[in-house]
């Protein structure tokens, strides 16, 4: 979806939703005025919140956040869609793992998806077949422990599955548990073979994670703790080493607040990571070749609890969604400082919980 003078950039919303509404919103964003315009939606789903999408194959993966006291339980739906008119037409779905599933990662190397199921403790391995629709559930992970909080970390809390650039790697932050899992995967197997863990400082409550597309550091904002940590990981047998922690928040902030997703620009030389409770979005500078971070700014997010917030492929725009408010909020991004500027476009999608752009 785009032009030489002016792209037009193609996303998707995943939200909390009722199967009779609009779950998942598809969204054309004006690569001049950065205006976003609702093209399609998909209804039928009980709250697909997260997304991940397969760019090639042109498939978009979401799941379904059910409890198993609530029906079926957590569960994973295949849509193909239409670049230039966002229609999403639903191929399949697959049962992932009984309670609810929280996130899932779509890897194109090794054509799976990983479900994580934060109530559940459980991290699951789906295959995705040639025609894009998913497989049964092919491998279950169980994690174990507590953390320092009695709320928060009574038990395991996976929130979310990265795979590392090389596809060699899949690390789970576990929220409830202060570790970041490593596993191994084994495509042709469908396997998720542990391979060790990293402790996250206690009562930090890691969440999101993403990595320096070159250098060997990874970036994991903690949720209960507003921070980010820097980690250097070894590429050869995945471990991670933290080698500084940033705050979020500014140092007179005194209410309450947790992170909640983080993304590096596309030239690596940015990081932006978002807070609710204090509502806004932090930006920082990558150094030292990706191994430390120097704040830039912290900027209103444009709304009530930024729960997700995503990046245009080319980095000029960032696009935030807002749980409570129901909006989406538009940020032209300076490629020279990486520093945001309001502009005052705006978009609606109810209980908005993850931002996902499609690049060709």
């Amino acid at each position: 979806m785009a032009n030489a003078e002016t792209p037009t950039y193609l996303f998707f919303v995943g939200s909390y939703a009722e199967p009779s509404g609009p779950g998942i919103y598809a969204f054309s964003l004006d690569g001049a005025s950065g205006k976003p315009t609702l093209l399609s939606t998909a209804s039928g789903l009980k709250n697909p919140s997260f997304l991940s999408l397969d760019h090639a194959g042109r498939r978009l993966y979401s799941i379904e956040e059910v409890s198993e006291g609530g029906g079926k339980g957590g569960a994973a739906v295949a849509f193909s869609f239409e670049p230039d008119s966002g229609r999403m037409t639903r191929l399949n779905e697959e049962k992932t793992l009984g309670s609810s599933t929280c996130h899932i990662e779509f890897n194109a190397a090794g054509r799976y998806v990983i479900a994580t199921s934060y109530h559940g403790g459980l991290v699951g391995m789906l295959p995705v077949l040639e025609d894009g629709r998913l497989g049964p559930l092919a491998d279950v992970r169980r994690h174990e422990g507590t953390g320092p909080n009695p709320v928060r970390q009574d038990r395991p809390h996976p929130h979310s599955a990265n795979v590392s650039p090389d596809n060699r790697f899949v690390y789970v932050p576990d929220l409830g548990t202060d570790r970041i899992q490593i596993y191994r995967p084994e495509a042709d197997g469908m396997k998720l073979i542990p391979v060790g863990e990293a402790v996250s400082a206690p009562g930090s409550g890691p969440r999101h994670m993403t990595f320096h597309p070159e250098k060997p550091y990874a970036y994991v904002i903690n949720e209960l703790d507003s921070t980010i940590t820097v980690y250097l990981r070894d590429a050869g047998q995945g471990g991670l080493t933290a080698v500084q922690t940033v705050p979020t928040l500014p140092e007179s902030f005194r209410g309450e607040n947790t992170c909640a997703e983080i993304r590096l620009s596309p030239d690596a030389r940015f990081l932006y990571g978002s807070n609710r409770g204090h509502d806004s979005i932090a930006v920082f500078s990558v150094e030292e070749e990706g191994a430390r971070l120097s704040p830039v700014e912290i900027v209103p997010s444009g709304g009530k609890i930024p729960r997700n917030f995503a990046l245009s492929p080319d980095g000029r725009f960032l696009v935030s969604a807002h749980q409570e408010t129901g909006n989406l909020a538009v940020f032209r991004v300076d490629p020279d400082t990486g520093r945001l500027s309001d502009t005052g476009n705006r978009g609606e999608a109810s209980k908005g919980v993850c931002v996902k752009f499609w690049h060709s």
